[in-house]
């Protein structure tokens, strides 16, 4: 006998308000474009048609879905054990990134549009999630980075699959793990000026500080949603462990990433990154008053009962801004 029909909101209010996921997932029109969907739907104990969000299948089938439907993706494949994402909370970066750079265009927070507009995704994956989105919702320009060529090899066929992406997002190998900004962006190799610049940056940090770290935690999800104790370990959005931890943890990378940033500062205006951990903040707002960042946003960010944050800074002062929005914006 199934439960009482729980009643949901029809929008997801703290998903960004151009978030294509706000509204609850519309699985008849899944299915419609993406058949390959339809075992892994079925009602809930709710009577809600709903996927099994635990089964890591499930997930890839939905997501999918969800990027044929909304984004125009006909061939999206990962290799087996590599992060799934959560596709409204990705998109959702992707919107405040532009509302950010809205905020600095000098015709009236107009979104600057268009392959003129260049992000860095550093740890852009297996899933390529942040350029599809990006390059669909505003034509922007990408360059992906990883550490992990099987994770850039099928980076890449995702781009040559769909040609939208084709002329718009390059990848790039970084070959030193410990460095985020250097053999990536372009400096020239005597006068170390600026060759290449960059509008933003964007980063999902590994989050756990160790291997142990992320079995604790899977376990805990597991006992948390009332599973046998024989359930394998395993998480429903997958993820190698590069992707998923590093030593110090999310912490230590954003601090890192700061530390660097500042020998990067004529090249890019915006950094940014996620921060999923509130209680990193106070750490990092000092590593950027350490830097000397000119300006820091700090930009809230909800998915059901997750809470996160975007942390962005910049080191030009607002004559700089300005210049750099006139030269490459407009």
């Amino acid at each position: 006998m199934s439960s009482k029909k729980k009643i949901h909101p029809k929008i997801k209010h703290k998903l960004h308000p151009r978030n294509k996921h706000r509204e609850r997932y519309d699985f008849k029109q899944l299915i419609a474009t993406y058949p390959d969907l339809s075992p892994f739907v079925s009602l809930n104990k709710y009577n809600d048609e709903s996927v099994d969000f635990f089964n890591p299948k499930a997930v890839l089938m939905l997501n999918t879905a969800l990027l044929k439907h909304h984004y125009g993706i006909n061939n999206w494949k990962i290799p087996e054990g590599y992060l799934c994402p959560p596709i409204p909370g990705r998109a959702d970066y992707i919107h405040y990134i532009a509302d950010l750079l809205a905020s600095k265009n000098t015709k009236y927070g107009v979104i600057p549009k268009g392959k003129k507009i260049k992000c860095l995704d550093i740890g852009v994956g297996a899933n390529c999630i942040y350029p599809i989105i990006g390059v669909k919702e505003y034509g922007w320009s990408f360059i992906g980075v990883e550490v992990d060529k099987e994770a850039l090899d099928s980076a890449k066929k995702i781009i040559a699959s769909n040609s939208f992406l084709k002329e718009k997002v390059e990848l790039r190998l970084q070959s030193q793990p410990k460095n985020i900004f250097h053999g990536v962006i372009q400096k020239d190799s005597t006068s170390f000026a600026p060759t290449e610049w960059m509008d933003v940056t964007i980063c999902n940090p590994p989050f756990y500080g160790s291997f142990f770290a992320v079995q604790l935690a899977t376990k805990r999800k597991l006992k948390n949603l009332k599973k046998k104790k024989n359930t394998p370990t395993v998480s429903n959005f997958g993820g190698k462990n590069n992707e998923l931890w590093c030593e110090g943890g999310e912490k230590i990378f954003i601090e890192n990433m700061i530390l660097q940033s500042k020998e990067f500062s004529a090249s890019c205006f915006w950094f940014s990154t996620l921060v999923s951990k509130q209680s990193n903040l106070q750490s990092i707002y000092k590593a950027l008053q350490k830097v000397k960042a000119t300006e820091v946003k700090t930009i809230p960010m909800g998915q059901g009962n997750k809470i996160s944050r975007i942390v962005a800074w910049t080191f030009l002062d607002k004559k700089q801004q300005k210049s750099w929005v006139e030269l490459r914006w407009e």
